[in-house]
């Protein structure tokens, strides 16, 4: 026993090590191995419980930022998500067929179906999937423009399994006359060559120049009243500094407005009149008050470029036990132990696409042109960057980038916001659409249709708590993927395959 706890806690370490701040990718694609040797020939309780540890030491390794926000919250999360570490080895231990290709193909597929529910069941939350892993392999990630960020997943299990079952079938003197590694090196060449391909794609199209603002506010100062017009001065003048680089669009984190929009004139006015002053549209994040039941909403407002509001996006997928109480007879002691109120925002409805129009010309005596550009984006509030159907949606409706604004100070100097930022990472391959971040504290930065962090808001070395700007064009490239036509066609097939040895467990008996 004590040699297979071993063996899970290997496996949890790898898995860390895999991902921010450590960043040592390579360790993923064989961190899974040291767990299904632990795994191997284990009566089902066993193999639940060794696999349970493994996940409760993962999240606890890249989860452990949440202590900054709750201890409490911190140990509930990582001990009811060890738990689809524990049931993704006690569907292997009884419904893994006898080892040969189907289980080489059934060990990654199981995996993925775990991943997909813990992304999605009771809210999800599909933070640090395997794949994420991966963010800086751009050859690697670029299959999810069909697969979603699972097939890059799938891929990783595959070649722990079949470095698994080839070591199983040395120690038994059995031998595929196709071995196991054979087919997989096939299917990573592949996955690789169609990346290869896909990194050297030059995407054209229409430009905009657009830049975000890093206020830098420290998590006690953010909605004291006292420092309400300090915050609001420094995010005025960051504007003022970044529209001397002209851009179309300047953007500002999560709730920076200091204050509710609408409800507190003063903010509304004095965005009103920066934005008329630059010139140029701002898309800031504020709290706002609606409707005559007063319903709060963590929106997104779009200001024209002479002070007018274009539009408005209201959060769609709010933060359990932070932004609302879910089930509130049940869960109403909660708030004992909350470190601040849990708020009591109303969830958005309409999955917006925000649309401005740029005048570019110049006219000399009866000489003169004019461009006019139709610019679409739709923005993404907090950890809705981690839920890939909402960005296709987004995508789908018509938006041309995505903005992500997002406030992770709560987590201090953590690599939460890196772990973020994978996300997004994501969510612009998937869609191949640039992705904006605009961060109180950082990562603000700019991704590309290929994954890649082209810039970011930065002091010498540094990039999180610190003030700043930065400003970058970005290719409007009108386009659609398979992933956003389709979504997670490539999770559902793997889902479908899982249930399938389940529900034939008979089948374990025969040869794979």
């Amino acid at each position: 026993m004590i040699y297979q706890i071993i063996l899970a806690i290997t496996s949890s370490l790898l898995l860390i090590l895999s991902f921010p701040n450590f960043n040592v990718t390579y360790l993923a694609w064989i961190a899974v191995l040291p767990l299904l040797f632990a795994l191997d020939g284990k009566a089902l309780r066993r193999a639940f419980g060794i696999s349970y540890l493994a996940g409760v030491l993962f999240f606890l390794g890249v989860g452990y930022w949440l202590i900054h926000v709750t201890l409490p919250g911190m140990i509930g999360v990582v001990l009811f998500m060890g738990l689809y570490f524990g049931l993704f080895a006690a569907i292997l231990n009884y419904a893994l067929p006898v080892p040969g290709y189907r289980a080489m193909f059934f060990i990654p597929a199981t995996w993925v179906t775990m991943e997909w529910f813990r992304s999605t069941l009771l809210g999800g939350f599909g933070w640090s999937l395997l794949a994420h892993s991966q963010s800086r392999n751009l050859p690697i990630i670029q299959i999810a423009d069909i697969t979603g960020a699972y097939g890059v997943s799938f891929i990783i299990v595959l070649v722990n399994a079949a470095i698994f079952l080839t070591v199983k079938d040395i120690r038994a003197k059995k031998f595929k006359k196709i071995p196991y590694l054979l087919v997989t090196i096939f299917i990573l060449y592949v996955s690789v060559a169609y990346g290869i391909l896909r990194v050297k794609n030059i995407f054209t199209g229409q430009s905009i120049r657009v830049a975000v603002v890093q206020g830098n506010i420290p998590q006690d100062k953010k909605w004291d009243a006292e420092f309400a017009a300090e915050i609001l001065s420094k995010y005025e003048r960051l504007t003022k500094d970044s529209s001397k680089e002209k851009p179309d669009l300047i953007i500002w984190p999560e709730t920076s407005v200091p204050g509710y929009l609408g409800k507190e004139k003063v903010f509304s006015e004095r965005l009103r009149a920066l934005a008329e002053s630059v010139r140029t549209q701002i898309l800031a994040g504020a709290p706002t008050e609606k409707g005559a039941e007063a319903a709060y909403y963590n929106s997104a407002i779009l200001f024209s470029a002479d002070g007018r509001v274009i539009d408005q996006y209201d959060k769609i997928h709010l933060v359990p036990f932070g932004e609302y109480l879910p089930l509130k007879a049940i869960f109403s002691f909660v708030e004992n132990f909350a470190p601040s109120p849990i708020g009591d925002f109303s969830p958005g409805r309409d999955y917006k696409v925000f649309k401005f129009m740029i005048e570019r010309g110049s006219a000399e005596k009866d000489i003169g042109w004019k461009l006019i550009k139709k610019v679409k984006f739709s923005c993404l509030i907090c950890f809705e960057d981690i839920f890939p159907d909402m960005a296709r949606k987004f995508v789908k409706n018509g938006a041309a980038f995505l903005v992500n604004i997002t406030n992770d100070a709560w987590f201090g100097r953590s690599s939460a916001p890196y772990q973020h930022a994978q996300c997004s990472i994501f969510r612009a391959v998937e869609n191949r659409v640039n992705v904006v971040r605009a961060a109180n504290t950082g990562l603000s930065c700019f991704i590309d249709q290929k994954g890649r962090i082209t810039d970011a808001v930065s002091s010498g070395n540094k990039e999180l708590f610190i003030e700043g700007y930065r400003s970058r064009d970005i290719i409007l490239t009108p386009t659609r993927t398979f992933y956003t036509s389709y979504g997670d066609i490539f999770a559902y097939a793997c889902i479908l395959y899982t249930l399938y040895f389940i529900m034939n467990r008979k089948r374990r008996s025969r040869k794979g």
